[in-house]
């Protein structure tokens, strides 16, 4: 049996990860998957004391967290492909589209 320590700490250095990404990265894709990392590290976090505290409801929310998580995703995507359309970067520091 694994303790609960271990997730938790993996979890905290997935989302130190995530968002160390989000910070320093200007590539909008690479921001788009460190919030996926964000997200996953507090989905584990949510498992792991929803087993520690032998309660269901951190594996609920959890699944909400995934639902967002897809459509964030799908949305994202959408959305950076239509900046690539137009823009023809992905770049985060040259859209500038709410500029006037």
């Amino acid at each position: 049996m694994i303790p609960t320590d271990y997730y938790i700490f993996l979890g905290s250095g997935l989302f130190i990860i995530g968002v160390v990404g989000v910070l320093t990265r200007r590539n909008v894709l690479i921001i788009l998957m460190s919030i996926e990392l964000i997200l996953n590290a507090v989905n584990i976090n949510l498992m792991a004391l929803s087993q520690y505290f032998k309660s269901v409801d951190g594996q609920v929310f959890a699944i909400f967290v995934i639902t967002d998580a897809a459509a964030e995703a799908a949305v994202g995507l959408g959305l950076i492909i239509a900046l690539f359309r137009n823009k023809e970067t992905v770049n985060a520091d040259e859209i500038d589209l709410l500029k006037w």
